[in-house]
C-alpha cells in the first residue's frame, strides 16, 4: 500500500522550499503527497519580497475538508507565519491524530528574511511542539527556541538536544533531530535524541550554493520515509542520505541566480 504524506507549509514560486519541495521529496520518495497551503510568498531564489498570509479559518478548511476524505500516514509542518494559524494547526492535528508529525519550525529563510511572527514561537512550543513525533530545528531556530544563543560546537549540541527534548510530551518515540550545518568546518554533524539513546549522524558539506530548501527537503523526507522504515533512526539517516544526494546533484540544476534549490530528482534525471 502506497502511503499518503501531508505537507502544510508556505509556498515558494521558484519551487526550491516549502509545499513546492516538499511535494517533490515525498513523491520522490514513494508516497502520495497532498499539500495545506498555510502561507503565500513572493520569493525567488535570492530573497522573499512579500509574505501574504492565509487566514486560521481557511486553513482549518483545508485541513478539515482533506482528513474527512484522505487517509493521512504521516504530516510534515513547515512555514505557518503567524499564531492563530499555529494554534489552528494544532488543534487540527490533534482532533485527526495522524501516526506521524515532523514539525520543521521555519523561521527564517536562507535568505535572511524572517518568515514566523516573534508571538507564533510561544503557539509552536505551547501547542505543536508536544504534538510532534519529531522536531528538526537547525542551530539558529533551536537558539530562538530556548531563548539563548545558538550552539557553537557539538558538545554544546548535546545539551541542546536535551532541552529541546523537554519542550515534547513526555511519551515514547519523541525525537529530536538537531541540525549542525551550521557549525564551521566541512565536517556536519547533526544529532538525533529521544531522551534516552543519542545518535550522531555525521556528514560533508557539499561544495555548491544550490542549498534553498534544504530544511524542508530534509524534514519532507523524514515524513516521507517514517511509515516506511522500521524505525525512526533508520527512516532519519535514509532521509539524510537522500538530502546529501540531492545536493550533490544540485548544480545540475540552473534555477536562479542566487541560492537555488537541490535535485530532488536526482535518482530519475
Amino acid at each position: 500500500m502506497i502511503n499518503n504524506t501531508l505537507t502544510i507549509a508556505g509556498m515558494d514560486p521558484s519551487g526550491g522550499a516549502g509545499i513546492l519541495a516538499d511535494v517533490k521529496t515525498m513523491s520522490a520518495l514513494g508516497t502520495y503527497a497532498c499539500a495545506v497551503v498555510a502561507a503565500l510568498t513572493a520569493q525567488n531564489t535570492q530573497g522573499v519580497t512579500g509574505v501574504q498570509a492565509i487566514t486560521p479559518e481557511f486553513v482549518a478548511l483545508q485541513l478539515d475538508t482533506l482528513f474527512q476524505d484522505v487517509r493521512i500516514d504521516a504530516v510534515k509542518i513547515g512555514m505557518l507565519g503567524h499564531e492563530k494559524v499555529t494554534l489552528t494547526v494544532a488543534e487540527k492535528l490533534a482532533r485527526f491524530k495522524p501516526e506521524y508529525i515532523v514539525l520543521d519550525p521555519v523561521m527564517v529563510a536562507k535568505s535572511g528574511d524572517v518568515l514566523l511572527e516573534k508571538n507564533a514561537i510561544h503557539a509552536l512550543k505551547e501547542a505543536l511542539i508536544p504534538l510532534s513525533t519529531m522536531i528538526t530545528p537547525n542551530l539558529p531556530e533551536a537558539g530562538v527556541l530556548l531563548n539563548a544563543r545558538p550552539a557553537e560546537a557539538l558538545k554544546e549540541m548535546y545539551r541542546v538536544a536535551e532541552k529541546l527534548r523537554k519542550l515534547m510530551s513526555d511519551q515514547e518515540n519523541k525525537w529530536v533531530l538537531l541540525k549542525g550545518g551550521h557549525l564551521p568546518g566541512n565536517d556536519t554533524v547533526d544529532l538525533l535524541y529521544n531522551g534516552d539513546k543519542m545518535i550522531e549522524l555525521p556528514g560533508q558539506r557539499i561544495a555548491t550554493k544550490n542549498t534553498h530548501g534544504t530544511g524542508c527537503t530534509l524534514s519532507a523526507a523524514i515524513c516521507a520515509l517514517l511509515p516506511q522504515r522500521k524505525n525512526v533512526p533508520e527512516a532519519t539517516q535514509q532521509a539524510k542520505e537522500y538530502l546529501i544526494a540531492a545536493l550533490a546533484k544540485a548544480d545540475l540544476l540552473t534555477v536562479g541566480s542566487g541560492h537555488g534549490p537541490v535535485q530532488h530528482f536526482h535518482a530519475w534525471w
